[in-house]
């Protein structure tokens, strides 16, 4: 999905909007284009399947694997908020860190405390609107087009961080009730997220929340497709086993990672107006 902008003046002195923040010249997400969508599947993916192989294979067991993730995390947070721009390869490296923790969240709740999908479902909704009614009260948007603030930064990567998690919990929660199999499950959110571009482009649902709702949708559908990758054909899935899986997923990201570092698609600047959508 791409999506059209407005431009609207800077928030006049006092106001939430106006508050001193690092005003940087660059955003600093990527350009949403089709790039963005595919590699943030594959990030998700990966994180699915990244996730069931440190558990598996580290040692650590979930809680260790997790702290260790986390810690990993938040290395490369620190280094991606020290950027003055985009960076293809920080920020993807970023994505791919959260969706692993996410995704080991979201386990803990459920494997550790035991903790019904359901719950942690809703309150992972709950968390996430709550970040999103801050952000919105502190800034007046929503947009990603508009990350060129250290406060903006923040409660991006925090509805990123609460997105996976919710996805996570959302798509198991289907997935279990539904019975469906990781390849019709796939097919499932694939229609969801597609029927949610019809809305925005034949009926004008609007732009940051077909956004959002479409991101968390990519969530269940890359674990679906990892899954059905990844686990043995006995459960429904083509026994590639998540080493292989991984591997390939995080070539084709380093490849297309690569790629938009060099050519920078994906690098939008802001103009000295701030550029706002809601």
């Amino acid at each position: 999905m791409t999506y059209e902008l407005s431009e609207t003046p800077e928030a006049e002195p006092g106001t939430a909007s106006a508050r001193p923040s690092r005003r940087l010249r660059w955003n600093k997400v990527p350009e949403v284009t089709a790039y963005f969508w595919i590699i943030k599947v594959l990030c998700t993916t990966v994180g699915e399947t990244a996730a069931d192989l440190l558990n598996e294979k580290a040692g650590l067991g979930l809680t260790g694997v997790s702290v260790l993730m986390s810690a990993l995390l938040a290395v490369v947070l620190v280094v991606q908020f020290r950027t003055t721009a985009y960076r293809a390869g920080v920020y993807w490296l970023a994505v791919a860190l959260i969706s692993v923790v996410g995704t080991l969240i979201s386990d803990n709740l459920t494997d550790n405390i035991g903790v019904p999908l359901e719950t942690s479902t809703t309150v992972f909704a709950l968390l996430l609107a709550v970040v999103f009614a801050v952000w919105y009260r502190r800034e007046r948007t929503l947009s990603i087009h508009s990350i060129d603030t250290t406060s903006r930064e923040s409660f991006y990567w925090l509805a990123v961080l609460f997105t996976f998690a919710l996805g996570t919990a959302a798509g198991d929660l289907v997935s279990e009730r539904m019975d469906l199999g990781y390849w019709l499950s796939a097919v499932l959110f694939a229609l969801a997220i597609a029927a949610v571009a019809v809305a925005h482009f034949t009926l004008g649902l609007n732009a940051v929340w077909s956004f959002w709702i479409a991101y968390i949708l990519t969530r269940p559908l890359g674990a679906s497709i990892g899954d059905y990758l990844s686990q043995p054909t006995g459960d429904g899935g083509l026994g590639l086993g998540t080493v292989v899986t991984s591997a390939l997923f995080l070539a084709v990201i380093l490849g297309l990672v690569v790629y938009l570092a060099v050519t920078r698609k994906d690098v939008t600047e802001v103009p000295s107006a701030a550029r706002q959508e809601i």
